[in-house]
C-alpha cells in the first residue's frame, strides 16, 4: 500500500508540474511585453488581406467566367484562350511560387503596403478558382432564362447580370464558401513575403520565448475560430436562400 500510494503521489506531482509548465508556456506566449498585441495586429492583417483578397477574387472570377461564356457566344475565341491560360497557370502552379513571383515582379519597393501585397497575390490566385465555380454555376442555368431576358428587351450583359448571375450564385454558394475558407487558411503562407500576418506574429513570439509550440497553437486556434465563424455565416445565408425558394 505504501508503494502504491507513493506511485500515485508521484503521478499527481508529475501531472501538476506538467500543467504548471504548460500554463507558463502559454502565459509567456501571451502576457509578458504585451505579446497579445502582436497576435491582435497579426490577426488584423490576416483579416484585412483575406477580405480584400476575397473581393478581388470575386471580381476577377466573375469577369473571367462571364468572358469565357460570352466569348464563346460571340465567337471571340481569343478571349477564351486568355482566360484558359490564366486559369491553367494559376491552378497548375504552387501558391508559394506565385506569391514569390508576384512579389518580386510587382512589389519591388520596400515601401509597398503589406496588405496590398497580400490582397493582390491571394486575390489573383483565388480568382482562377472562383472563375471556374461561377462558370459552372452559369452553365447550370437553363438556356431558356437567357432567351426570356432577351425577349424582355434586355441585351446579353443585362440579362447575365440581372437574371443569370443571381440564380447561379444560389447554386454555387456552398462551393464559394469553401473557396473563401480555403483562401483564409492559405493566407498563412504570406509570411514568406515579409507580411506580418498572424502566423508571422506567432513565429516572432516563438523566437522570443524559445518555445514555438504555444504561439503556433494560439495562431491555429485563431484560424479555427475565423473559419468556424465564416462557416456559420454561410450556413445562415444558405438557409435564408432556401426559405426564399419556398416562399
Amino acid at each position: 500500500m505504501y508503494l502504491s500510494g507513493a506511485w500515485y503521489s508521484k503521478i499527481l506531482t508529475s501531472i501538476a508540474d506538467w500543467a504548471k509548465d504548460l500554463y507558463m508556456s502559454f502565459y509567456n506566449a501571451i502576457v509578458p511585453d504585451q505579446r497579445y498585441l502582436a497576435y491582435l495586429q497579426g490577426l488584423k492583417i490576416t483579416l484585412l488581406i483575406s477580405f480584400f483578397a476575397i473581393i478581388l477574387g470575386i471580381m476577377i472570377g466573375v469577369l473571367v467566367a462571364v468572358l469565357k461564356v460570352t466569348a464563346t457566344n460571340y465567337r471571340m475565341k481569343w478571349l477564351t484562350s486568355i482566360c484558359n491560360v490564366y486559369i491553367n497557370v494559376i491552378r497548375g502552379t504552387p501558391l508559394m511560387v506565385q506569391l514569390l513571383i508576384i512579389y518580386n515582379v510587382i512589389f519591388t519597393s520596400r515601401n509597398s503596403n503589406e496588405i496590398v501585397i497580400g490582397a493582390v497575390c491571394f486575390g489573383i490566385n483565388s480568382g482562377a478558382y472562383v472563375a471556374e465555380i461561377i462558370r459552372a454555376g452559369i452553365e447550370s442555368i437553363d438556356r431558356g432564362q437567357m432567351e426570356a431576358g432577351r425577349s424582355l428587351g434586355m441585351n446579353y450583359i443585362q440579362t447575365m447580370i440581372r437574371i443569370i448571375l443571381p440564380q447561379a450564385v444560389r447554386n454555387i454558394l456552398p462551393a464559394l464558401g469553401n473557396e473563401f475558407i480555403v483562401l483564409i487558411k492559405e493566407t498563412s503562407v504570406a509570411s514568406i513575403i515579409a507580411v506580418t500576418d498572424l502566423l508571422k506574429a506567432a513565429q516572432y513570439i516563438g523566437s522570443r520565448t524559445w518555445d514555438i509550440l504555444p504561439p503556433l497553437i494560439i495562431a491555429g486556434l485563431c484560424y479555427l475560430v475565423i473559419v468556424m465563424g465564416l462557416s456559420r455565416i454561410m450556413s445562415v445565408i444558405e438557409r435564408r436562400l432556401a426559405k426564399s425558394d419556398y416562399n
